[in-house]
């Protein structure tokens, strides 16, 4: 199956998903709420052994007082300060094996894997909101008056607080800190090069989480934005609030934070992709103003990507 658009207009394609207002205010509002947080960790002995590696479970406090999780591999072998980077995972997964984690430790590389909070690993979703949860993540929150209260909103700070822990590290050279995921885990990297704007390289892969009026205007009920249909389905079916759905989704739209990135930025997509559109995300990419390059899958879907591992290891060790 072909592209939404040709690559031609994907290039151009800027989305069609609005911008609140005062977006760029909710995030700082949001920052300054993170300067209060705590980046003391808890470090508990994983029990995967590895001769290159040494492997914990890291625990901290993230947004609204939340412990999150994180798959935490150290290099054994170190002179002085190396690079580091921060993993997120796909949409209601894991932080997912130690082994692929280790090939980076192996490389001088520490990592630090977060657990989303509320999804396949150990992170903790203390949020309370008023209105449905039904059918995922997006939607939580959507129906409380207070936009504060949207699910993403927290999850995107947890990513910040990642970065900034492994900056802390005596043995991180906080000037050397990549990000990278897949799916929703290419979204939260985004999202965090744009709130940390320490952070020097961003892989993200095929992102979702953006251009949520774009999703949902594509046949959306077999995509990850599925919940969007299910949504109006139960509890909007005139879509009376459709204009207000679509600008609350705005805050935690990773298109609308694009911009504010300074890392250089290796965007992975493929054409075929029929879980996140490629439109949705050349909303994303488009908007990127710092140094980036462009890898195209033309016949991939949202899928295993040949090669991808090897580029992207090559990337990191560049930091």
């Amino acid at each position: 199956m072909g592209s939404d658009m040709t690559l031609a207009e994907l290039t151009k394609y800027e989305g069609s998903s609005p911008r609140p207002a005062d977006f760029d205010s909710y995030w700082e509002r949001a920052l300054q709420e993170l300067d209060g947080q705590p980046l003391d960790y808890e470090l508990v002995p994983a029990d995967f052994a590895t001769p290159l590696a040494d492997c914990y479970h890291l625990y901290f406090t993230g947004a609204g007082g939340a412990r999150i999780h994180a798959k935490y591999v150290k290099p054994k072998r170190l002179e002085g300060k190396g690079p580091a980077v921060a993993m997120f995972h796909g949409y209601s997964c894991d932080s997912g094996d130690w082994a692929d984690k280790v090939n980076y430790a192996a490389h001088g590389i520490t990592v630090l894997a977060m657990d989303c909070r509320g999804q396949g690993g150990l992170s903790e979703d203390n949020l309370t909101v008023q209105g449905t949860t039904l059918r995922g993540h997006i939607i939580r929150g959507i129906d409380d008056p207070n936009p504060d209260k949207l699910y993403f909103r927290n999850v995107f700070l947890d990513t910040v607080q990642t970065a900034r822990i492994l900056m802390r590290m005596d043995h991180v050279d906080p000037e050397r800190i990549g990000v990278h995921g897949l799916s929703q885990g290419g979204a939260l990297a985004t999202a965090c090069a744009a709130l940390e704007p320490r952070v020097k390289l961003a892989v993200p892969v095929y992102p979702f989480l953006c251009d949520y009026r774009r999703a949902w205007e594509r046949d959306i009920t077999t995509s990850a934005y599925e919940e969007l249909h299910y949504y109006f389905r139960s509890f909007d079916p005139h879509h009376l609030r459709e204009e207000e759905i679509f600008m609350k989704l705005g805050y935690i739209d990773i298109q609308n934070l694009a911009s504010r990135i300074k890392a250089k930025v290796l965007f992975v997509t493929g054409l075929a992709d029929t879980i996140c559109p490629p439109s949705t995300q050349f909303a994303v990419y488009n908007k990127i103003r710092s140094e980036k390059e462009l890898l195209v899958y033309h016949e991939y879907g949202h899928e295993y990507l040949p090669y991808l591992g090897d580029r992207t290891l090559r990337a990191f060790l560049k930091l």
